[in-house]
């Protein structure tokens, strides 16, 4: 089995090479691909690569590349983990929309709507080539944000393809550490879009456990989440952590006009790691990686990996099509809930109604993300203002009017570069 990784300059890289060769047995893996077209990344973080899979005992081929179609061919995976314009790029989504008075956050809102805006086209050109290219039946597993938006784009465009997000099996492991038990028993079953998510059940062996941990544990969770136990009672769900930018906003705005840019925090972790990748002697991911975020990403990802191989009705949480899911949303809409995953793909597992609290702001988020989708594969200056029109943490035409120029017309973003990674 081949695996192509596309953006493998990513700090991230070492944490999904060492899920690799934990489960190289069960993957039977013989062939992983590194590739980057920014050849310091890729010579430094694939170095490490390298030292960590021999140390691990893989005996399969480990190839370097720049070169595209090399990387996709004849790949059973293909996983996609780019970044646009890199840090420099993101440090705009940050910024521009505090210019504006809106929150600037790299996958919700206005900084959302950017990133997709330059990343959609380049992740379909790479899904063009892996069509050419890959195995007949190859996968593309997408973790770059916005997911949602990405995962649509690509199912539009007719490729086989699923969206992967480590918020859900984040939360998997810290209530599992609550309630002292092993993950495995644990499933959280979420609904919603991605980055945008309510968990409504928790089941421990089968039994629903939500209320007790609510109850127990609710100011922990509230605390995680960065919302307010009150609302947590009041719904009688667990928000992911993306919601506060909804339900606290003049807050979370207060603080980003006084605070640091989270891109210029992670700019910083960035150098550091890269530096002690270098080290030749090191053949483990450093403890310095845990704070650039993207916690069990290597676990989701090979997790799912293998149940796709396999087809033997894991669980998992993913992004795919909507069908008829969640009623009151398209059919065509990429929602994010927990699917058993079969030999022919995920099939979602069946969800109760939504309450109106829940789907009214999901039915707002989807339809922006249908236009952004759509503006971004056509470029259509129209069909961009009526996605921040819609969207509900910009909503105002003078505000729309004053954001479009600046996010659009960034000349000195490289817009046509994947050189890091970006697991949700």
């Amino acid at each position: 089995m081949k695996v192509a990784v596309i953006g493998a300059g990513s700090t991230y890289t070492p944490e999904l090479v060492e899920g690799l060769a934990r489960e190289r047995e069960r993957l039977a893996i013989d062939d992983v691909v590194l590739h980057d077209i920014d050849a310091e990344r890729r010579d430094v973080v694939g170095g490490l690569a390298k030292r960590m899979l021999d140390a691990a005992g893989y005996e399969g081929s480990l190839e370097l590349t720049d070169d595209l179609a090399r990387a996709v061919d004849g790949a059973s995976y293909v996983l996609v983990q780019i970044r646009v314009g890199g840090q420099q790029a993101r440090l705009g989504d940050e910024t521009i929309p505090l210019a504006c008075g809106c929150i600037g956050q790299e996958t919700t809102g206005a900084g959302g709507f950017a990133k997709a805006f330059r990343t959609v086209p380049v992740v379909l050109e790479i899904a063009d080539e892996v069509r050419q290219r890959a195995a007949d039946d190859a996968w593309i597993v997408d973790f770059t944000n916005p997911v949602g938006i990405v995962t649509r784009a690509l199912l539009d465009a007719g490729h086989r393809a699923v969206g992967l997000c480590n918020v859900a099996i984040g939360f998997q492991r810290s209530i599992a550490r609550m309630l002292e038990v092993a993950p495995e028993r644990i499933l959280i079953d979420q609904v919603g879009l991605n980055h945008l998510t309510w968990i409504r059940r928790v089941l421990l062996d089968g039994d629903d456990v939500l209320p007790a941990l609510l109850a127990d544990h609710g100011d922990v969770l509230a605390e995680h989440v960065n919302i307010p136990r009150r609302v947590l009672d009041l719904l009688g769900v667990v928000p992911s952590y993306y919601l506060h930018y909804f339900y606290a906003h003049d807050e979370v705005l207060r603080e980003q006009l006084d605070g640091v840019p989270r891109a210029a925090a992670v700019m910083e972790i960035e150098r550091g790691l890269l530096e002690l990748y270098r080290d030749p002697a090191l053949t483990t991911k450093p403890a310095l990686l845990e704070q650039r975020g993207g916690a069990f990403y290597s676990e989701a990802a090979t997790g799912l990996i293998t149940a796709l191989t396999a087809g033997d009705g894991a669980v998992h949480v993913v992004d795919i099509r909507n069908g008829e899911t969640v009623e009151g949303l398209a059919a065509d809409d990429v929602i994010e809930v927990p699917a058993r995953i079969e030999r022919g793909g995920p099939e979602p597992l069946p969800q109760p109604a939504v309450a109106p609290e829940l789907l009214g702001l999901m039915q707002h988020v989807a339809a922006y993300e249908r236009l952004t989708a759509e503006a971004a594969v056509t470029g259509d200056l129209a069909t961009a203002r009526k996605a921040l029109l819609t969207h509900p943490l910009i909503g105002q035409d003078a505000l729309v009017e004053s954001l479009l120029e600046p996010l659009l017309d960034r000349r000195d973003t490289p817009l046509h570069t994947h050189v890091e990674g970006a697991p949700a």
